[in-house]
C-alpha cells in the first residue's frame, strides 16, 4: 500500500497505486471486499489480490469494476478523471437521487447480463468444440 495522507486520512493520491485507488473506490460505494467479490462473480481473495496489487484484473472486469463503482476507468488505472469524489459538492434532491439509484441499478443489470453473455459464449464455443 502507499502512504498515508494525513489530510486525507487514507492515502496520498501522487502515491496510490491501482489497488489503493479500487480499495478507496470501493470502501466509497459501501462495498466489503466479499460483496464486490460476488457482484463480480470472483472469489474475494481475487479482489484482495487485487486491492493489494499482487494481481491484475482482466480488461473486461476493469470495465465492470468501473462502471459498478460509479468511476471512470481513466481514474482506476492511472488516479486521472472521475474518482469516487468525482463530482463537485453539490446537494442531491430527492429526484436526483432516485435518477442515481435506477442508474446505479442499470448497471448492476447490465453487468450481470455481461456476465451470463460470457458464461453463453464459453458454453456455445465447447459445444461447438465437442461436435467437430
Amino acid at each position: 500500500m502507499s502512504e498515508t495522507d494525513p489530510d486525507s486520512g487514507w492515502y496520498s493520491e501522487d502515491a496510490a497505486t491501482f489497488g489503493d485507488r479500487l480499495a478507496a473506490a470501493r470502501e466509497d460505494a459501501g462495498l466489503t471486499q466479499r460483496e464486490l467479490a460476488v457482484r463480480l462473480g470472483v472469489k474475494p481473495s481475487v479482489i484482495t489480490g487485487w486491492e493489494e496489487d499482487r494481481k491484475e484484473p482482466r480488461a473486461n472486469r476493469l470495465t465492470m469494476l468501473s462502471g459498478m463503482l460509479g468511476i471512470s476507468l481513466q481514474w482506476l488505472m492511472t488516479g486521472k478523471g472521475e474518482g469516487p469524489d468525482g463530482g463537485e459538492d453539490v446537494a442531491i434532491t430527492p429526484e436526483v437521487g432516485e435518477i442515481l439509484t435506477q442508474m446505479r441499478v442499470v448497471r448492476s443489470q447490465m453487468t450481470q447480463a455481461a456476465e451470463t453473455l460470457a458464461r453463453l459464449e464459453k458454453q456455445l464455443r465447447k459445444a461447438l468444440q465437442d461436435q467437430a
